[in-house]
């Protein structure tokens, strides 16, 4: 593999060494893995996409096949190691299925991995091109949505009917001497200005461009923070929270049984005892319940006060029932499109939306008269430190609004889903080991910030989204819940009413 003995590491520079100022006008040419990316393994990337696609026991079927992997990769040749998790990975699945993944799930992996010094560098280049191992339907979707790539050349994978073989397609696997003949296939004559690259195989085509660097592999250097990311990471989907090394995938294995029983013990715990006991429950079982301010006393109808409408923003589905075991007593909920498993197994009572105005206000107002109420007005959840724009109808029914700010903490699963059965919701979010949720009930909102006061329902609304976004030290924004399913799924998150099926349909959550 690579060019004969005098192209040499010592030949190129390192990426320190490259000035990133002036080149507006220059073509730059990366590898990705340990060059774009601090890491150089491509595992993870792998297992994920066989995870969110295939599930665990695809997930056990790459694990097993990568000690042989990684055999063929340092013995044999590095594309012989790359044809191994490619196959163990991609075969049998739907293409669209991967498309889907590498849209909406690696993004948020990748751009946690970027590496400063080179992306330093390409971000500096007017034009930006990817030479990589990895699967182009891989890669494809976050280089250039995310990085600004304008041309992503990487390997193929076969497919029949819609769905990979997983093998690949001619020229192969995309290292050393195939990469500099894609080069010379992507600009003929024309050498690009800036090369760069972290290994033996990336000489190659390295060798071809004007000016080469080498990204030396080190430990302890810092990713890209967030807040310096091209391009902010405000939705993603797939249920892993932390990236699947081979160890965090077995040890991912291991648990999900286990995870899964547990799961379904606090769930009973908190269905069928009474709200006042769940609190304590919870905690024998491993699940922390964090509460913050002063809730107000529950309504009393003796008197003929109305219910309190709490204001929540969105992380998971269980937000109405982690408010409730707050209070230590059930809240009504407002819901749209929930899944017909999650309403039999919920503690507390849930009403769906029409997503008819007046009907919805008037169910609404009925609720209140009856107790209280919790709505979460972004229409959906949002996992990353945003608050996506509340919907204003809920200003204009009571001037009895509490704001309640909910953050949450998940170590292995993610408790949401744009793509997925959102069913299962509840049960990844109890298969954590040990998840968490923080509830903060903030003031009472002023009469004179009301509705009643001559204040519109969006600045009312505007206003709670502000308060609770300040509490939580996130940041408010203008998306909704048909940005959020476009992203991630490809639709507006609107559920089409079927006979028979519509209590099932679970896509606007």
């Amino acid at each position: 593999m690579g060019k004969s003995n005098e192209v040499q590491s010592p030949t190129f520079p390192t990426v320190d060494q490259c000035a990133s100022i002036g080149r507006e006008k220059h073509t730059v040419v990366a590898d990705l893995d340990g060059t774009l990316l601090r890491g150089r393994s491509s595992f993870p990337y792998f297992a994920l996409v066989a995870f969110e696609v295939g599930g665990i026991l695809r997930l056990l079927f790459l694990l097993l096949l990568s000690p042989i992997a990684g055999f063929l990769y340092y013995i044999v040749s590095e594309s012989a190691g790359i044809q191994v998790l490619v196959f163990a990975t991609f075969t049998g699945m739907k293409v669209s299925d991967i498309e889907s993944v590498a849209r909406a799930v690696l993004p948020k992996f990748y751009s946690s991995d970027l590496h400063p010094e080179s992306w330093r560098v390409f971000s500096s280049c007017g034009k930006r091109c990817v030479l990589t191992a990895n699967p182009r339907i891989m890669v494809e979707a976050f280089l250039k949505d995310y990085l600004g790539a304008d041309m992503v050349v990487g390997t193929e994978i076969g497919s029949y009917k819609g769905r990979a073989t997983g093998f690949i397609l001619s020229p192969g696997i995309l290292v050393g001497n195939n990469k500099a003949t894609a080069l010379k296939k992507a600009f003929g004559e024309v050498a690009p200005e800036v090369g760069l690259g972290d290994r033996q195989t990336d000489f190659p085509f390295m060798a071809l461009c004007q000016e080469s660097y080498v990204v030396p592999f080190k430990t302890g250097v810092q990713a890209v923070t967030r807040d310096k990311l091209p391009k902010p990471i405000v939705f993603h989907d797939g249920r892993l929270v932390v990236k699947p090394t081979p160890l965090m995938a077995l040890i991912t294995i291991l648990w999900t049984p286990v995870g899964f029983v547990l799961a379904c013990i606090r769930i009973a715990a908190g269905s069928l005892l009474p709200m006042p006991l769940v609190y304590y429950a919870f905690w024998a079982l491993g699940v922390r319940v964090y509460i913050n301010g002063t809730p107000p006393p529950p309504a009393q109808k003796s008197t003929g006060q109305s219910g309190v409408l709490f204001i929540c923003s969105h992380r998971t589905l269980l937000d109405p029932i982690f408010l409730s075991t707050a209070l230590g007593r059930p809240i009504a909920a407002v819901t749209y499109s929930v899944s017909r498993l999650s309403e039999i197994i919920s503690p507390i009572k849930t009403v769906r939306l029409n997503r008819d105005r007046a009907k919805d206000a008037a169910m609404i107002k009925k609720l209140l008269e009856e107790g209280d109420l919790v709505i979460c007005p972004e229409g959906t959840t949002c996992r990353e430190p945003f608050l996506l724009r509340f919907s204003a109808l809920f200003a204009e029914l009571t001037d009895q609004i509490v704001p309640v700010a909910m953050a949450n903490r998940m170590t292995m699963f993610h408790g949401t889903t744009a793509r997925g059965w959102k069913g299962m919701d509840p049960f990844y979010f109890f298969m954590n080991p040990s998840p968490a949720y923080e509830v903060t009930f903030l003031n009472k909102l002023p009469h004179e910030l009301t509705c009643s006061a001559g204040k519109s329902s969006h600045d009312v609304a505007n206003y709670i989204q502000r308060v609770i976004a300040a509490s939580l030290s996130y940041e408010c924004t203008s998306f909704t819940r048909k940005d959020k399913y476009k992203a991630l799924a490809g639709n507006d998150g609107t559920v089409v009413e079927k006979p028979k099926l519509a209590a099932d349909k679970v896509m606007g959550c």
